[in-house]
């Protein structure tokens, strides 16, 4: 496995001192050059393994990390493969088994020498590969007697104990690691939070989840994981034998064998976006993420937990009811008409379908339930708006809302962002420009922000508080805009909006929607 955490997940590490970084390390393993970019003051270490190749035998097992032979020399300064995502059906230029989202994601769509030149304290920056969908998360029997279940998070388990062992010799310190994630990689970091019932094994101090989804998380033995399996060893051509002839078979498949069932499996769940993700295995996730959150039973750290949204509100005087974006788009990628929202003929049981093709337990008494208090048609006037706030909310919003409120209530500081920009968009990893996307076309109120988001993000990393000395730039009344720390309810959180950056109140709107969803825990499987 290649060192570098997308979906979007990656660790920030505070330098450990003053001293020049090295432009050549020697690890236990090999020695790697890195690439020294003078113009913009930043050496990179690309593509460095932290593991042996998950490959043949290693299919569905721990990895062995660090790598088990010695690497010799390396330049390390292009990156490696990226992983095989469950869309593809087969190696690409710049994908391979032997390498993130867990269905899709790379290393490559989180560049760092946009915003690392202009930080104004000095940190690291790490990201890694970690196996995706079929390779990384396959579930069911088989693989639970033969194998390892979640192997993907197993894989940034490593990633982090590697941090540990050899960032120090890179001028990282290893008690100064915040982990950082969006949209998927963000559910990775919660999973990492709760992972063996919270139990806290140093590898990490803060934390930074962008859009944490709430996703369906079902244990291995159920109905929907030990069908999905049987369907994936079927279109492999291993569905014969015990459990161990069919792992057996399926480890000597070849890799677009391997990646083009995945995909069919996908193509044949035509109302469901991410099929094969990560499960209760028992061992790393002991219980799903709203309870542990709620119970107490997580790894408490200081964090940044935060949203996109859009303003003003559709037809509402309640700014949260507005269309999040954080819900745009999803459902105009199912190939089922009758689950997707954006068809001209679509009714409330479009919706309903939509959201049940990914919590699969949701009952049609329960979204009536929404409908009825929280969710009127009227109030959005289309079922694809609808849809959409609804997906926003139970899926993203809330999880990030109830992060931070538990970190509060559990002893730790926390702070709320609200990602809100009519330049750049607020849809669903928006804010993610801020960092990884070439700001030179922006408009000049949006490189304010900007600007402050760097320095917020930078400072919380270094200092464990984000604060910036330019946000007075974007701010709404001219003054530098202190982030308030969140409150359990009603917590104030900071809003993200070119011009009118300020500290703003979670409505109570919002705080019974997300109690909601969070009372169908058990239904939803979140």
């Amino acid at each position: 496995m290649l060192f570098r955490f997308v979906g979007f997940a990656a660790a920030f590490v505070a330098r450990a001192s003053a001293q020049a970084p090295l432009s050549t390390v020697t690890l236990d393993y090999g020695t790697f050059t890195g690439l020294t970019n003078e113009s913009i003051g930043l050496i990179s270490f690309l593509g460095i393994r932290y593991a042996d190749p998950p490959i043949g035998d290693l299919r569905w097992r721990a990895p062995v990390s660090p790598p088990s032979t010695n690497l010799g020399h390396v330049n390390a300064t292009a990156l490696g493969f990226a992983c095989i995502g469950t869309t593809q059906t087969n190696s690409g230029a710049t994908t391979n088994e032997d390498c993130g989202g867990f269905e899709t994601g790379r290393t490559r769509d989180a560049p760092a020498e946009y915003f690392m030149p202009t930080i104004k304290e000095p940190m690291l920056f790490v990201t890694f590969e970690y196996r995706l969908g079929q390779f990384g998360f396959l579930a069911g029997t088989p693989v639970k007697e033969n194998g390892t279940l979640n192997a993907g998070l197993w894989d940034q388990r490593a990633g982090l104990e590697w941090v540990q062992r050899y960032i120090s010799l890179f001028g990282g310190d290893p008690t100064r690691v915040t982990i950082w994630g969006q949209s998927a990689g963000a559910a990775s970091i919660m999973y990492h939070l709760i992972a063996e019932g919270g139990k806290d094994r140093g590898l990490f101090h803060q934390a930074m989840a962008d859009s944490p989804p709430a996703l369906y998380l079902p244990e291995v033995t159920d109905t929907y994981s030990e069908n999905l399996f049987t369907q994936f060893a079927t279109l492999a051509g291993c569905d014969s034998g015990n459990s161990s002839e069919i792992m057996t078979c399926l480890r000597a498949a070849s890799t677009k064998k391997i990646a083009t069932a995945g995909s069919d499996v996908l193509n044949n769940l035509t109302s469901a976006l991410y099929p094969i993700a990560p499960i209760l295995d028992g061992t790393f996730l002991t219980e799903r993420p709203i309870a542990a959150f709620e119970s107490g039973r997580f790894i408490k750290v200081p964090g940044v937990f935060g949203y996109a949204a859009s303003l003003p509100p559709i037809s509402s005087s309640n700014e949260d009811s507005s269309n999040t974006n954080e819900g745009s788009k999803w459902s105009n990628e199912l190939t089922n008409p009758l689950a997707n929202t954006s068809e001209p003929n679509a009714t409330q049981t479009t919706v309903y379908n939509f959201l049940q093709g990914q919590y699969p337990t949701l009952t049609r008494l329960s979204f009536d339930t929404a409908v009825e208090l929280f969710y009127p048609l009227f109030g959005y006037g289309n079922y694809s708006l609808q849809g959409q706030q609804m997906y926003g909310e139970m899926r993203y919003i809330c999880s990030a809302l109830l992060m931070g409120s538990a970190m509060r209530l559990y002893g730790k500081n926390a702070w709320q962002y609200h990602w809100d920009n009519p330049f750049l968009g607020s849809n669903h990893g928006s804010e993610l420009d801020a960092f990884f996307e070439d700001t030179s076309t922006y408009d000049d109120a949006s490189l304010a922000v900007i600007a402050s988001m760097r320095e917020y993000w930078n400072s919380f990393v270094v200092s464990g508080v984000p604060t910036s000395s330019s946000s007075n730039i974007a701010s709404a009344n001219g003054r530098t805009v202190a982030w308030t720390e969140s409150g359990i309810v009603g917590s104030p959180r900071i809003l993200l909006h070119p011009a009118k950056m300020a500290m703003e109140e979670v409505d109570l709107g919002l705080e019974a929607r997300c109690a909601y969803w969070h009372l169908l825990e058990n239904e939803l499987g979140t």
